[in-house]
């Protein structure tokens, strides 16, 4: 039994540390505000999804794709996102994001806002955003 303990630990271990996430950020909201966005970059040596989050800053956190579909922007949800192996995937402005729903306050920035990622495969992972300017646009802009 111990030996069984151990392995499920030691494969768990593995599956966590198999996810890197890289430049997590929120842009700041306006006072009032109900929803928010966040971004990062998800890398994984084995292929793997993305299917949910969750934040004590909201409500819920809905996963997002914007698209163009002629001359207008429409954003909807999606149930995953799938991580390549040994690849990354973006979550980024004007693409996929992290849609924070009904905000408990306003992101300000500078803040630290922790989200809980769920992966199919490797679990919980732990995150917080860094809360940009209200018009930042991506890159490494940190305050």
């Amino acid at each position: 039994m111990r030996y069984a303990v151990f392995a499920l630990c030691l494969f768990a271990t593995s599956a966590f540390a198999q996810v890197r996430i890289d430049d997590a950020w929120a842009r700041a909201t306006a006072p009032g505000a109900k929803i928010g966005a966040g971004y990062m970059t998800i890398r994984s040596a084995a292929a793997d999804r993305l299917i949910g989050a969750t934040s004590p800053a909201a409500a819920k956190v809905e996963l997002h794709l914007t698209e163009k579909k002629g001359d207008v922007m429409r954003m909807r949800q999606v149930k995953a996102y799938d991580i390549p192996a040994g690849g990354s995937f973006e979550l980024s402005p004007g693409g996929a994001h992290l849609m924070l729903v009904d905000l408990k306050a306003p992101l300000k920035e500078g803040a630290k806002v922790p989200v809980t990622l769920r992966f199919e495969k490797a679990g919980e992972v732990k995150v917080e955003l860094q809360v940009r300017a209200l018009g930042a646009s991506g890159g490494h802009q940190m305050h």
